[in-house]
């Protein structure tokens, strides 16, 4: 596996070996022991999420202040860009983000830590997205921030108004909103 920290050095893309010939193809999409060895960090994951999303959809920025989830993160159909933003306010990095283009052909993974806000947007007519957990889901810890804030200025590949949900629609800018201290 390719381990590569990003700008913000806590997120990781993740690019497994991809053996394949006529047939089709095989690779590991986890192994805990070398997820521990890329990371650094011994995590426990307890809830497999799985979502699909139509183009334009615009999912995030979405974290949950108590019981935070680190999310190892993945496309099996279709594309996405994927996007993390340091929400922890000691942080050399605080309100900084990275992304990367996900997709089920490069078949990369990216790690987006505790502390940090996560979202998508669909780039393909349909994308499958996949992702591992280190805590379940707390309805009444989640939090998010407005897509568009233009303190954390997001470079969205956006052609167009994204399609988001009403919590989305909603979110407060990050300096409105609770961090992580």
């Amino acid at each position: 596996m390719k381990v590569t920290p990003l700008a913000i050095p806590d997120v990781i893309l993740l690019e497994p070996n991809v053996f394949g010939d006529d047939r089709g193809f095989f690779f590991e999409s986890f192994n805990q022991a070398q997820f521990e060895a890329a990371t650094g960090k011994k995590l426990n994951f307890v809830q497999d999420n799985h979502s699909r999303s139509t183009q334009n959809v615009l999912r995030g920025l979405h974290y949950q202040i108590k019981q935070p989830q680190g999310k190892l993160v993945r496309v099996v159909a279709g594309s996405v860009f994927d996007v993390a933003v340091d929400i922890r306010k000691n942080s050399p990095t605080f309100g900084q983000w990275v992304g990367e283009v996900l997709s089920s052909e490069n078949k990369k993974q990216l790690w987006v830590p505790e502390g940090f806000a996560h979202g998508f947007l669909t780039l393909s007519d349909k994308a499958e997205f996949l992702y591992k957990t280190t805590d379940y889901y707390a309805p009444k810890f989640e939090r998010c921030i407005l897509w568009n804030d233009s303190e954390i200025n997001v470079q969205w590949p956006l052609d167009g108004e994204p399609i988001l949900s009403e919590k989305d629609k909603r979110a407060p800018s990050l300096l409105k909103s609770e961090v992580f201290e």
